[in-house]
């Protein structure tokens, strides 16, 4: 198994990538789509949010009001680190079971946005940083996402800079670029995961 750690700022494009990797095979784990099940409706996860929120962070429906929790969080480094406390040992809890669930010669995708904020590198074998200029990420956040541009811009400031990002990277995607031009990019990216997971099994063969 080979596990792949990837990230990238918010708008640079990131879930386009992780569809893509799908397409060629991989084993993806979604740490967003996590994210929101270990705090749907009658959760441990979404009792201790309201704990610390207060239940105007609650929906009509009993469900989590993302705007608004956004709104408050992400104006605030102080309050989005009692959130990520909250939130990111439930979702590493549950993905290491799913990890636990894939083939042994699986090509295991994380898809995990603040990668590079936690310091969760060294947990995967590679690192693959979908990258994208501050104007594109923008653009993206407001035109297709209908951010306001001062939302846009708090929440791309409480991420990890462009610079962090790459300096963990063992691969770096481009996705300043047309869609075809990502495809191509990728799908050489994923012939090279797909060798060093080759080499692994081999040399777990080999030791065996």
């Amino acid at each position: 198994m080979l596990t792949v750690g990837l990230t990238g700022g918010i708008g640079a494009g990131k879930s386009e990538v992780s569809r893509l990797f799908v397409r060629h095979g991989a084993v993806l784990i979604d740490a967003d789509r996590i994210a929101r099940e270990v705090v749907a409706p009658g959760t441990p996860g979404l009792a201790a949010v309201v704990d610390a929120f207060g239940a105007g962070v609650l929906a009509v429906d009993g469900g989590l009001d993302r705007p608004r929790l956004g709104s408050i969080v992400f104006a605030d480094p102080e309050k989005l680190a009692v959130l990520n406390s909250i939130v990111h040992p439930l979702v590493g809890a549950r993905s290491r079971e799913l990890e636990g669930a894939a083939a042994e010669d699986a090509v295991v995708v994380h898809d995990v946005p603040l990668l590079t904020e936690n310091g969760l590198a060294p947990l995967y074998d590679v690192v693959v940083v979908v990258d994208a200029s501050p104007e594109t990420q923008l653009d993206r956040l407001v035109r297709l996402r209908g951010m306001t541009e001062e939302d846009a811009r708090a929440r791309m400031a409480a991420q990890a800079t462009r610079e962090q990002r790459r300096e963990i990277a063992d691969i770096v995607i481009d996705n300043d670029v047309p869609l075809d031009a990502l495809e191509k990019r990728v799908a050489e990216v994923w012939d090279d995961l797909a060798r060093r997971a080759r080499h692994r099994g081999a040399d777990a063969d080999g030791a065996e």
